[in-house]
């Protein structure tokens, strides 16, 4: 008897666009429930001030176990 998890987490790859994590989501048998945006920031320095800007986001998927 083995146990699969119920809900996963599944991110978005830094080559991957968004279908082909999708894709990825239902072959490995779940189905996407709750999507969420991070922005990425990084730390730019001008003269003595530091000033933070937008580098990127990251994208996170939720997704619940396809039930037969």
């Amino acid at each position: 008897m083995s146990k699969c998890k119920n809900k996963m987490v599944f991110e978005v790859q830094e080559n991957e666009t968004i279908d082909q994590c999708l894709d990825r989501i239902q072959k490995a048998g779940y189905i996407p429930v709750r999507r969420t945006e991070k922005p990425i920031f990084k730390e730019v320095k001008t003269g003595g001030k530091v000033d933070y800007e937008p580098a990127g986001r990251q994208i996170v998927f939720e997704a619940k176990l396809i039930e037969n």
